[in-house]
């Protein structure tokens, strides 16, 4: 079995979801895809099961019922990985934002000795493909305003693209892990920042979606914005165990 397993949250991915599976599993190292379907009414989960037949083995679902949220999406992919024996485990989206020959220089980070690799669009500069500028503006300094509030370092403290080594789940309580939108993010780094996880960028270009339909919107938005201030306050009163 691989080593490397890919978690990818999908509602509504029908227009996507067959060739990024493809994709995924083409690339050398070998990875193995978990997706995790909130009952896409648009025959997402359909789509999944006949990759899954087709290679039994490489691709796993779960579904649940209904639109439960990205955090907690990624927190069940998480949880299986653990249960299964994985090593390292990736997040992406399924809409080819994240450029799946990425994951190989993620991986390799985490082997060279990070514990947490970042895929940043902003190490190298702005490196966004297709968003209007506006949305470049407002993800751009929503991760400058985290730097601020949290005191983390990292140029992209809200991307999505990343791979972790177990042994961070393994000393975090996933279960406590509280946003469901893209805080959800910020929340996970925040939490490996503060236990004393070792944690590098690398540099991507992300590329906005060309098929389906984006899920951002300003409740997602508004979680991050102030919900990362009560993060923070919380913290100033919890104790963080380093790593060993």
């Amino acid at each position: 079995m691989p080593k490397n397993l890919v978690v990818i949250p999908t509602y509504n991915e029908r227009e996507n979801i067959r060739e990024i599976i493809r994709t995924v599993i083409s690339i050398t190292p070998a990875f193995n895809i978990l997706v995790v379907d909130d009952g896409s009414p648009d025959g997402t989960a359909s789509i999944v099961k006949e990759e899954m037949e087709a290679r039994p083995g490489q691709v796993f679902m779960i579904e649940r019922e209904g639109k439960l949220g990205l955090g907690t999406a990624y927190i069940t992919g998480f949880k299986w990985a653990i249960e299964k024996g994985y090593d390292y485990i990736c997040e992406m989206d399924a809409d080819f934002s994240h450029n799946p020959c990425d994951l190989v220089r993620l991986i390799d980070a985490c082997e060279k000795g990070a514990d947490v690799a970042i895929g940043s669009r902003y190490i190298t500069g702005v490196n966004v493909v297709n968003w209007p500028m506006g949305r470049v503006l407002m993800s751009y300094f929503a991760s400058f305003y985290v730097r601020i509030i949290t005191g983390m370092p990292f140029k992209d403290s809200t991307a999505g693209f990343k791979c972790y080594h177990r042994r961070v789940f393994e000393k975090l309580n996933l279960n406590k892990i509280h946003f469901i939108g893209y805080a959800f993010q910020i929340e996970m780094k925040f939490n490996a920042w503060k236990h004393g996880f070792k944690i590098v960028e690398v540099p991507i270009i992300f590329t906005d979606r060309t098929k389906g339909v984006s899920k951002m919107s300003k409740g997602i938005f508004k979680e991050a914005v102030f919900g990362v201030l009560q993060m923070k306050i919380k913290s100033l009163f919890k104790k963080y165990e380093p790593v060993s």
